[in-house]
């Protein structure tokens, strides 16, 4: 019986984590529509986006032990998001303007730390919070950049949810612009550690629940 309760639990919780991470990125990929402060929102997004990732993902690989479930949990993610993001198409949006993050490579890094390491859990919270962390930011500039006219087509096609009194009237900067990678690496190198960590920690709690 209680194998049977680990086990249900156990995807139980993945769906769980994977469905609120995506849910609480799912705007993550929209810095695009915020023109005025597009790399100011990029780096709060990556950072956003590095420690949900990261702390879904360990507690998922940590959870089950084996290397390439971070990965695995990173495709979860991701389809989660491409089906979300299929509203903006349906209202019209361009497929190249719209922008799904990356998480797949950061995640892979997470993946190969755990593994080359030989599962330590220490390790992993450093090296693979520091790596998801400097990653995903450098991944997702990448996917933002080929993005075709994105300001011509952000103007054409304004955004639906954005109430009139928030709409832009003239250019801001914001003060990340000068290096949003550099910015959302440095700060997600920092935070990820501490959210890789809670995911090793969730899976302790989730262990001793279930032993309960």
């Amino acid at each position: 019986l209680m194998v049977w309760l680990r086990r249900c639990t156990h995807y139980l919780f993945i769906v769980v984590v994977a469905v609120n991470s995506t849910l609480l990125t799912i705007n993550a990929g929209d810095y695009i529509f915020y023109t005025d402060w597009a790399w100011t929102s990029f780096t709060v997004f990556s950072i956003s986006q590095t420690l949900m990732l990261a702390v879904g993902a360990t507690y998922y690989l940590t959870f089950t032990g084996v290397p390439g479930t971070a990965t695995y949990y990173g495709l979860i993610m991701t389809v989660y998001t491409w089906v979300a993001k299929g509203a903006w198409f349906a209202l019209g949006y361009p497929y190249d303007f719209i922008v799904t993050p990356i998480w797949l490579p950061s995640a892979m890094l997470l993946d190969l730390a755990y593994w080359a390491t030989k599962r330590n859990k220490h390790s992993l919270i450093l090296f693979g919070g520091v790596l998801v962390g400097m990653s995903l930011p450098l991944f997702n500039m990448v996917n933002l950049i080929t993005v075709a006219d994105p300001l011509e087509t952000a103007f054409k096609y304004p955004r639906p949810t954005l109430p009139p009194y928030m709409t832009p009237i003239e250019p801001q900067v914001g003060k990340f612009y000068n290096s949003p990678v550099a910015l959302g690496a440095g700060a997600g190198a920092v935070l990820s550690i501490t959210f890789t960590a809670l995911g090793c920690k969730l899976n302790t709690w989730t262990y001793r629940w279930m032993a309960a």
